[in-house]
């Protein structure tokens, strides 16, 4: 998994994204279009990520960062494609993204919003390290549903403090992650044949 600027080329795929999310109606998507909501948004304080595999190079989503240089702080959205969900790559994206921006960017902490019926993204980020920092009252009827954003950060001491945990126990997130590239193995999903004359 790697984080590399967005190309040119790479518009169709992720705009293929956006439309795919809609037919498919996600609910976890709840009608949010990560590229068409960032692509004409170019602001000096944000950056556009495309995430893509290292085995094949396959572009999968992106993520978009918006900071804030005088607090030290961050956020960030994360779009996965549906066909590339639930294979590890978001998570793999925002560690990397947290790494890079705390390590090298030096910023001090990352907030972001979660709808609260995202329970995937919730989950998510609580692997990641992130905390519930509030429940906004405000909430949003939209199609029967009600929506409320989850508030929930990490300080680059906690991201920190957590990886060497990671660490010492062997624990950590694989970077080899994602259906895609696995080699199958001999078991019942793959049958090998054999010739009777061998």
């Amino acid at each position: 998994m790697r984080l590399r600027e967005v190309r040119p080329g790479d518009q169709r795929t992720l705009a293929g994204f956006d439309r795919d999310s809609v037919r498919v109606r996600d609910p976890q998507v709840g009608g949010y279009r990560h590229w068409a909501t960032h692509r004409g948004h170019a602001s000096p304080d944000g950056f556009h990520f495309a995430i893509e595999t290292l085995h094949n190079r396959t572009l999968v989503g992106s993520v978009w960062v918006e900071t804030d240089p005088y607090s030290g702080r961050f956020s960030y959205g994360v779009g996965i494609g549906p066909q590339h969900r639930r294979c590890g790559y978001a998570a793999d994206a925002v560690a990397l993204l947290l790494a890079f921006m705390f390590g090298r960017c030096r910023y001090r902490a990352c907030e972001v919003s979660v709808n609260g019926s995202n329970f995937a993204s919730l989950s998510l980020h609580g692997e990641l390290g992130f905390r519930e920092a509030a429940r906004l009252r405000d909430a949003e009827l939209l199609r029967g549903e009600i929506k409320y954003p989850v508030l929930m950060s990490i300080t680059a001491e906690q991201f920190a403090a957590r990886n060497l945990a990671l660490a010492a126990r062997g624990s950590g997130r694989s970077s080899s992650r994602g259906r895609h590239w696995r080699v199958q193995r001999p078991g019942r999903h793959r049958r090998i044949a054999y010739s009777a004359g061998s």
